[in-house]
């Protein structure tokens, strides 16, 4: 046989011995059982040992091979020459194979391994030194040792291929395009599994500050994904797209579950967590309803009132945008609400759940997309945004600020508010977040009737709410009859509804100058709510005293640039 191993290549390696050592034993027991049966050798460790054994399979113990026990609490097993020599040994190289024929050390054709649960442990919240215990040592140096040497050896981590290792053994082995694809699998497992144990210690070891109070962004920041799901496409045709998911965030839309209509687009994924992230930012029953992640609506049920009574009041802000929109629910789907959302077009619903009515009448628009949400859906602590040659790294918004909490506000001009009036700013300024900057949002009732979004001026996102507050009701397109909600009372003398007027105003940063206030104040805008801080505050605020309004000032800003 040659020593130049690129002048033969062991094709299929047919699966005689094989090494298992595993955390998670899931589906343990029958891949023993299935191994055994295809007479593979089977040598164990520790626990992993004692389940096969418990299973009445043979099993050889690792130590029996090493000569060594285990010590240390079990730090140590397999870490020997007599384990690694059989992993890595080239077996197209003479040269290696005379040195484990003269160290009487016989190879192994598979190893299974799966790592300790580090991520779990962390987000269980264990103390230091239980999570570092779950730092795997042994564990990743078998699996990136069999990687490797894939021309000779198969390596699983996924409980998942046992039945496809097992049918491997009875039909002579792996090939060596599946030890390849085998070994990229385990190469990305432990690269995820160490990128997690360095951003978990990058985080607490290697502080800049100790000043509690300070955000500490560590040096180092990375990010492990899985391919979930390949795309149609991305933003637009010409451009091929894929999901992935990180295993180790917090449950989110990546991770919600498709229970009826066609796979979900780019723009769905896009859309569908602007709308959750919308909805998900009231504690009400709540529903947002998005068309290229910005709200045609957000709203709030009133205290006895369903969650199919945020939907109509969210849907009657702008009906006309709604159509092809992504809806979002922070509480289950409902009859009552399928009901109204059948004869809207819709491209998809998010919510943590469908009632069984719900989703046999959802189920009924052949391509509607219906979401079901995972349980704990929340934003990431420190959010990321990709910029050319970088990441951008910033805790996350949320409505958190001090000057969130109304109790905290600086009443600047006019009577303060009424318990229903400061109810429908408190409300503004939470769904003003979900528009992007700048962004002027109108609100009645606990929803919005108008939106002035992502204009480069907040004197245009005024002129913009204003508009689309008078011009985009229920009223004027035939929608459902809301008329309680978003100041649909208020009409002029031709009848068009005239919903600014009487309505609460909140604007996400402040206003540089009087005239963008003025435009509100002239549409009948009864409240503001603004964070202050431009220079020109008096001669704004002096404007909304000289007009008799009430004007609160926040202290916090909530750009949202997406």
């Amino acid at each position: 046989m040659s020593t130049d191993p690129k002048n033969t290549v062991l094709d299929t390696v047919p699966l005689k011995r094989a090494l298992i050592s595993v955390y998670d034993k899931t589906g343990l027991d029958e891949l023993a059982t299935g191994l055994h049966a295809a007479g593979v050798q089977i040598v164990s460790t520790g626990s992993t040992a004692k389940r096969i054994a418990e299973a009445g399979v043979p099993v050889t113990e690792v130590s029996e091979v090493t000569g060594f026990q285990e010590c240390l609490d079990g730090r140590v097993k397999t870490l020997h020459p007599r384990v690694h020599a059989g992993i890595l040994a080239d077996r197209r190289r003479e040269d290696h194979l005379a040195q484990l024929s003269d160290l009487e050390i016989e190879p192994f054709d598979l190893v299974v391994v799966n790592l300790y649960p580090f991520v779990e442990t962390v987000r269980s919240g264990a103390e230091e030194d239980a999570v570092v215990e779950q730092i795997d040592i042994g564990g990743p140096s078998m699996v990136r040792a069999a990687a490797k040497n894939h021309a000779s050896v198969s390596i699983v981590v996924d409980p998942a291929r046992y039945d496809e290792v097992v049918q491997a053994a009875q039909s002579g082995g792996f090939d060596l395009r599946a030890r390849r694809r085998l070994a990229a699998l385990a190469f990305a497992h432990t690269a995820a599994y160490d990128n997690a144990v360095a951003a978990w210690t990058a985080a607490h070891f290697a502080a800049e500050t100790d000043d509690e109070d300070v955000p500490v962004f560590p040096p180092y920041a990375g990010f492990s994904l899985e391919r979930a799901e390949i795309l149609r496409y991305g933003e637009n045709p010409h451009q091929p797209a894929a999901l992935y998911a990180d295993p180790a965030a917090a449950p989110g839309i990546a991770q919600a579950e498709l229970l009826h209509g066609k796979p979900m687009s780019y723009n769905n994924y896009v859309d569908a967590d602007a709308a959750v992230r919308a909805a998900y930012d009231h504690a009400e029953p709540a529903v947002a309803i998005v068309k290229h992640a910005n709200p045609c609506g957000v709203a709030v049920a009133g205290t006895g009132e369903g969650i199919e009574r945020a939907h109509a009041k969210a849907h009657a802000c702008d009906p006309v945008s709604a159509f092809g929109g992504v809806i979002a629910a922070n509480r289950p789907v409902t009859a009552a609400l399928a009901e109204q959302i059948k004869p809207i077009f819709t491209e998809v619903v998010a919510a943590p759940g469908f009632d069984e009515d719900a989703l046999e009448i959802l189920s009924a628009k052949k391509n509607l997309r219906l979401l079901s949400l995972p349980e704990g859906v929340e934003r990431e602590a420190v959010e990321a945004k990709q910029v050319s040659g970088g990441m951008l790294l910033q805790i996350a918004d949320a409505v958190d600020a001090e000057g969130d909490d109304p109790g905290t506000w600086t009443l600047a001009a006019g009577e303060p508010a009424d318990d229903a009036t400061m109810a429908d700013l408190a409300f503004a300024w939470r769904a003003v977040r979900a528009a992007k900057s700048n962004a002027v949002l109108l609100a009645a009732d606990g929803a919005t009737v108008g939106v002035g979004m992502g204009q480069v001026n907040r004197l245009d996102s005024c002129r913009l709410a204003v508009e689309r507050a008078n011009t985009l009701g229920a009223a004027q397109t035939g929608g459902q009859d809301v008329s309680s909600a978003g100041g649909a009372e208020n009409v002029s003398g031709d009848g068009a509804p005239e919903r600014a007027r009487g309505a609460v105003a909140a604007s996400d940063a402040f206003f540089p100058f009087a005239d963008g206030l003025q435009i509100l104040i002239d549409a009948g805008v009864k409240a503001v709510v603004q964070p202050g801080g431009s220079v020109r505050d008096e001669e704004v605020v002096e404007v909304a005293k000289a007009a008799g309004i009430t004007m609160y000032l926040t202290g916090a800003r909530h750009f949202f640039h997406g």
